[in-house]
């Protein structure tokens, strides 16, 4: 498969670490125009830990003046950190290198897949949760459009339905059957049939939204994939270039992603300061270990990139207070017991209650978004 060598190396580490606040500025800026591609491709290539291809994304990047960036959610419960913060972040990378973004709020998808039961009210009104968070957030909204997908659907059905109809007569079922993971699933599970349908669906989604890059965690890989092979079938030359980001572990030991069933595996974003406070006390972070630590990645992955550094306080018995202005710098400490995780620990938590503020405050003060905060809060999580 000509996509085998994927590139999955950043550039750069510095553009990494762009904090919130100077994405925004940039994204508010005239600057963006008087940027080079290579710029542009720097900024938005650090999005991804994969990306597929990079030369592909260099020349999109150098030649197309406003791309389309695509992702998608299923509302199907509380957001978590990642979906929440993580998101944020890379967006307002985008939109600071001129990308458009259309984020796909998959309704359709999630009744598809019995999110809250198959009922499509509740699917929606979590999906209004979902945005007022992203607003509350910091997402640069300009240069971002919300879309459901039941409604661009409805709207547009003679152009989408053809094309989920060609990519289902084009495979095979265990071709289809090899991308549901997209969904959350295994291939040894009993599926429905509206589960087989999902992947040839999303795989239509990236075509329908004219998307230039599919810009969603290394999770949906397979189905992007699937879309760049259809464009093989169907002989088109500019496939969608794929930009997977990386997926932020659980809490706890072992736990690869976080899980919406299991509260105690991840920060939600209207966590309460002490269930933050709570949640980072438990977490998996033994000393001296920085992979597969929890900790290390939510400070290397959501603390850096928003405030490009990680403040530490703690007695001088135990080194003073520090601020470590890389992650590089953070690990060497860490690894050599100079970090110990009862300091590490109060400074994450710290560091996550200042991000999550805005958020909490927005959820007090707008009755609106109380009210939707109450309701999903109260709906069923499932399957």
């Amino acid at each position: 498969m000509a996509d085998a060598a994927a590139n999955t190396a950043p550039p750069s580490d510095e553009i990494n670490f762009l904090s919130i606040h100077s994405q925004n500025d940039a994204a508010s800026s005239s600057s963006t125009p008087q940027m080079s591609g290579e710029e542009r491709f720097r900024i938005v290539r650090s999005v991804g830990e994969e990306c597929i291809q990079e030369d592909e994304l260099l020349n999109l990047l150098t030649k197309k003046p406003e791309p389309i960036c695509y992702d998608g959610f299923e509302p199907s419960g509380r957001m978590h950190i990642a979906q929440g913060v993580m998101k944020t972040i890379n967006v307002n990378k985008l939109t600071s290198a001129g990308c458009k973004v259309k984020i796909w709020i998959a309704d359709w998808f999630a009744q598809l897949n019995n999110k809250m039961g198959g009922d499509l009210k509740k699917i929606q009104t979590v999906g209004r949760y979902l945005i007022e968070i992203w607003k509350a957030a910091g997402m640069d909204l300009n240069g971002v459009e919300f879309l459901w997908s039941s409604e661009e659907i409805n709207k547009r059905a003679h152009e989408y339905w053809p094309i989920v109809m060609d990519i289902a007569r084009r495979n095979k079922l265990p071709r289809v059957m090899r991308c549901v993971q997209i969904m959350g699933r295994s291939e040894q599970e009993e599926l429905t049939a509206a589960q087989i349908l999902y992947p040839c669906m999303q795989c239509a989604d990236i075509f329908f939204l004219k998307a230039d890059i599919c810009q969603l965690g290394m999770d949906q890989r397979k189905v992007n994939v699937l879309a760049r092979e259809y464009c093989d079938d169907i002989k088109r030359k500019n496939k969608p270039i794929i930009l997977s980001h990386h997926m932020l572990p659980g809490l706890k030991q072992g736990q690869e992603k976080m899980s919406k069933s299991d509260p105690s595996s991840s920060i939600f974003m209207e966590d309460t300061e002490a269930d933050v406070n709570s949640k980072i006390k438990g977490a998996y972070c033994p000393p001296k270990i920085v992979e597969g630590n929890p900790c290390l990645e939510y400070i290397k992955y959501i603390v850096f990139p928003w405030f490009n550094d990680f403040q530490v306080e703690r007695s001088t018995a135990n080194g003073g207070d520090k601020t470590f202005n890389s992650f590089e710098e953070l690990v060497a400490d860490y690894e050599e017991e100079k970090l110990h995780p009862a300091d590490l620990k109060p400074a994450l938590a710290k560091a996550l209650n200042k991000i999550l503020q805005p958020v909490r405050d927005h959820f007090k003060n707008d009755a609106n978004a109380q009210d939707l905060l109450k309701r999903v809060k109260g709906y069923r999580i499932t399957r």
